[in-house]
């Protein structure tokens, strides 16, 4: 084919363009990065970064409620909901260099602000402007998902995307879905004052953990006092004035809920229409993403994709780590190719308690008749934890019967996800429970539950005849 302008083009600049650009500049191809609203994309401005903000905030809040557990009395506090919001625009500004124009050009990268329509698998326009390129990945992300519940269009309501509008605090939120993004929002607000009901279609809130783990989040939005319905089906929405009235059925029973506002938390779905895939022909999965085999390539061979665009896992790290594989290959594919791994994918809600996993979950491995051990560890007994007065949640680990080779992990607790690293970086590297039991962890940290974990799980499999033989040498030493 003719010279192109470009060796890679990637479309959306947020985690997994960001990254892929980073990486063809970095190894000196000449890269062009489109995006057609913000830099960073959703992970920056309207995903993981402004939802830690809100719910560091309501962290804080819930410290000032217990601060008589500390030793201290007549604290008193007031809530500024605006400010809390502005607060989160004022981090979201404050990390924005790491992903602007000005440092991406200084890298190596041209960028355009633009909408992007790929006319041909070699052409995509900008501006006004046909650019040519060896590659393309795309990587436009996901919207989320509105469900299709009568009369939901006709009253004022919030997604995870324009959430971060509100300035006036509701009196009453109620929350559609039970996922990540509804537990954790949910909370957030009722921490800091809304009355909160999450509505979820599901048995349980974060259907995909096992039910041990979710059960301390189950108590800890009991004590919060955040109103649960399970099983739970909307059938029309209802504007009453300022009002909201969501009309529902529960257990057989119907019946209706008053709220001033609403949060709609069911999913996202991928951004694979509108900027010229459809007319190249570009196979979709029944999910809406795009088709990729294992080097992340489409069904178009030199147009590859990455992140919640392509699946299966949307997560702000995991467009990372495909953003990479998805480059490498398109930029020296024939002469090498590297298939994606997902053997070990770490994620955590950031709940309080956080619950963090990676790998195999015992509720996996009973459904799949895995062969299995289960070790847990109460982190109730953890001394740092005991000082901080964040003793509760536990640590669990499956083994293979008789093996200190970890399949899965799970954490439930205070910097959960934090502590969740050692494990994954254990399977990711064939490290056991031993090699962890037998690695010094400084004390007194969080970090001790993941020693204590292991040995746990030693103490399980002490040698019985050894330590009665051991017994008769030590009474005959004496």
């Amino acid at each position: 084919m003719p010279k192109t302008d470009y060796n890679l083009i990637c479309i959306g600049a947020g985690s997994g363009g960001l990254i892929s650009s980073f990486i063809g500049a970095a190894v000196k191809a000449k890269v062009a990065l489109i995006e057609k609203h913000k830099m960073g994309g959703d992970c920056l401005n309207t995903g993981c970064v402004p939802s830690k903000a809100l719910i560091s905030s309501a962290k804080a809040v819930q410290l000032m409620k217990k601060h008589s557990l500390y030793g201290l009395k007549n604290v008193s506090y007031e809530i500024d909901f605006a400010q809390v919001m502005e607060r989160v625009q004022d981090i979201i500004a404050k990390i924005e260099p790491h992903d602007s124009v000005e440092r991406f050009t200084s890298l190596g990268v041209e960028c355009h602000l633009g909408k992007a329509t790929i006319r041909t698998p070699h052409e995509v326009e900008v501006n006004g402007r046909v650019l040519t390129t060896k590659n393309i990945v795309v990587a436009t992300g996901a919207s989320p998902f509105i469900p299709p519940i009568p009369g939901l269009e006709d009253v004022p309501f919030s997604h995870s995307d324009n959430l971060w509008q509100l300035r006036k605090q509701p009196k009453h939120l109620a929350v559609i879905g039970g996922g990540p993004i509804g537990s954790e929002l949910g909370q957030a607000f009722r921490r800091l004052g809304s009355e909160v009901t999450i509505i979820n279609l599901d048995r349980g809130i974060l259907p995909r953990e096992d039910l041990d783990m979710v059960q301390f989040i189950r108590d800890s939005f009991e004590k919060d006092g955040i109103n649960l319905l399970d099983e739970t089906s909307i059938e029309r929405i209802e504007k009453l004035g300022d009002t909201s009235r969501i009309h529902f059925s529960r257990h057989g029973d119907k019946q209706h809920l008053d709220v001033d506002n609403i949060l709609v938390a069911v999913g996202r779905v991928p951004n694979t229409s509108g900027f010229g895939l459809e007319n190249l022909g570009v196979k979709l999965n029944k999910n809406k993403t795009i088709k990729v085999d294992k080097y992340l390539r489409s069904s178009i061979p030199n147009i590859f994709a990455c992140g919640d665009v392509a699946g299966p896992y949307q997560f702000t790290h995991m467009a990372g780590h495909q953003a990479w594989y998805a480059t490498v290959n398109a930029l020296f594919a024939p002469f090498k190719k590297f298939a994606v791994d997902y053997s070990v994918v770490p994620w955590c809600t950031y709940t309080d308690p956080e619950l963090a996993r990676v790998g195999l979950s015992e509720d996996e491995a009973k459904a799949n008749n895995i062969p299995h051990e289960v070790t847990t560890y109460g982190i109730d007994d953890l001394d740092r934890a005991i000082t901080d007065r964040a003793d509760y949640g536990k640590v669990k680990v499956i083994t293979p019967p008789g093996k200190d080779k970890i399949l899965g992990a799970a954490i439930c607790g205070v910097h959960a996800g934090d502590l969740l690293a050692e494990f994954t970086l254990a399977m990711k590297h064939g490290i056991g429970l031993n090699k962890i039991l037998g690695t010094i962890h400084p004390y007194p940290t969080m970090s001790e539950a993941n020693k204590m974990l292991a040995g746990a799980w030693r103490k399980n499999h002490a040698p019985a005849g050894v330590l009665r033989w051991l017994e008769k040498f030590h009474s005959w030493r004496r």
